[in-house]
């Protein structure tokens, strides 16, 4: 796979001076003492392939927007090189390039010039981006008159009117509806199987893991893991509450992630049917969740969750003992606890993990006492339903009638 994106450590300061002529004569190159200085990045090093779709994630601060403005050149590193292979297309505020008083039709060829297109290029194309958009008469009134939704589908209609080598997407698409979201990711996606290399900066879990290839992950201005989106989502979910002093570990030979607090430790974990433990069960197949966990020291409640993925990562149910109200009040050391979830798997056939949850009855980021990726791994098979599609089993009727007219 050819690199269209190569960072090689990267760094990026910003230096705050004392006073005004300390920073005119650092632009002489004269050395002034005193200055403050930030490191918004350090040592950032990665690829991105052709075709491949990478999400960019991270906690607000971790470097993440300086990252990307100087991927697109509106910034220079302080160390380290990029090289770029091809066009880059970006969508990084919420109607960057846009002027407020000129209107949505005018705004689409001075965007487009600024991205290196003729007015002819646009002349082909602006039906396509009207229609793209969305936004109906809009399109000949003033952007200032637009609401930020109407804003993000022209910006990104614009953006992605021709397939670029390299497509950089932030946030902004958060804000669209939901109709336009599916209708942009999708976009993306054909980008993507035409050969154009995606750099998604989202926190949106599901958009991490359902279009990306990989993650990479962002802390303090350091790449601090890249690899699978699952496994690297995982560990940013338990970066989440790190102000709580919680141990964080991978166990790369199970693939599982482990943090929590340390108050309470999973005991014994086992998926149970007719009383045995199981590996693989039958669509719609009753089935136990059976878990305990020992209480290292007291604490004033605690909340017991799970969550079922599928084997790519996607959530496909979860529940707690605060939605069942069920919540164990003031359990104190040395104490064992034992729940007994009760369920019917009517899942799809395929592979599925479970994560299981400690925390307090605010939820984990208030106090995340213990949370395991991946407790158990377990297989549906489809033996007594007939043959269908999806993760989900609905157990549909149906009932079809003929009539002579």
């Amino acid at each position: 796979m050819s690199a269209m994106l190569q960072i090689t450590n990267l760094g990026k300061v910003f230096r705050q001076y004392r006073r005004e002529r300390h920073r005119v004569l650092s632009w002489l190159g004269i050395p002034t003492p005193g200055a403050e200085e930030h490191w918004a990045l350090r040592d950032i090093s990665f690829t991105l392939g052709a075709g491949e779709t990478v999400g960019l994630i991270g906690l607000n601060g971790a470097g993440k927007s300086t990252l990307l403005k100087i991927i697109t050149g509106t910034l220079k590193p302080t160390l380290g090189s990029l090289a770029v292979r091809g066009r880059i297309a970006a969508i990084l505020e919420l109607g960057m390039g846009f002027h407020p008083d000129l209107s949505g039709r005018q705004n689409v060829y001075h965007v487009a010039g600024l991205m290196g297109y003729t007015a002819g290029q646009v002349n082909e194309l602006i039906d396509d981006i009207h229609a793209f958009s969305e936004i109906g008469e809009y399109i000949d009134q003033p952007v200032r008159t637009y609401s930020s939704g109407m804003q993000v589908r022209l910006a990104f209609a614009v953006a992605t009117a021709w397939r670029p080598d390299i497509l950089i997407v932030d946030e902004a698409l958060s804000v669209g509806d939901a109709y336009f979201q599916h209708k942009s990711f999708e976009r993306i996606r054909q980008f993507s199987r035409e050969g154009t290399t995606i750099l998604l900066v989202s926190h949106d879990k599901q958009a991490i893991q359902s279009i990306c290839d990989r993650a990479i992950l962002l802390e303090h201005g350091r790449v601090v893991m890249q690899g699978e989106p699952d496994q690297v989502m995982d560990y940013y979910n338990a970066m989440l509450a790190a102000h709580q002093e919680q141990k964080i570990t991978y166990d790369p030979q199970a693939k599982a992630l482990l943090s929590g607090t340390g108050e309470l430790v999973f005991g014994d974990i086992s998926l149970l049917a007719d009383g045995r433990p199981v590996e693989k069960i039958d669509v719609g197949q009753r089935v136990h969740l059976r878990v305990t966990a020992h209480c290292k020291q007291a604490v004033p409640d605690v909340v017991i969750g799970f969550l079922i993925k599928d084997r790519y990562g996607q959530d496909v149910f979860g529940t707690n003992t605060r939605h069942l109200q069920q919540i164990a009040e003031a359990p104190q050391a040395g104490q064992q606890l034992c729940w007994d979830f009760e369920f019917d798997a009517s899942i799809g056939p395929g592979t599925y993990s479970i994560t299981l949850a400690l925390h307090s009855r605010n939820g984990h980021i208030d106090r995340n006492y213990a949370w395991q990726e991946r407790a158990i791994m377990f297989e549906v098979i489809n033996q007594s339903h007939p043959e269908f599609a999806g993760v989900a089993w609905l157990g549909a009727n149906l009932e079809c009638t003929q009539h002579h007219e």
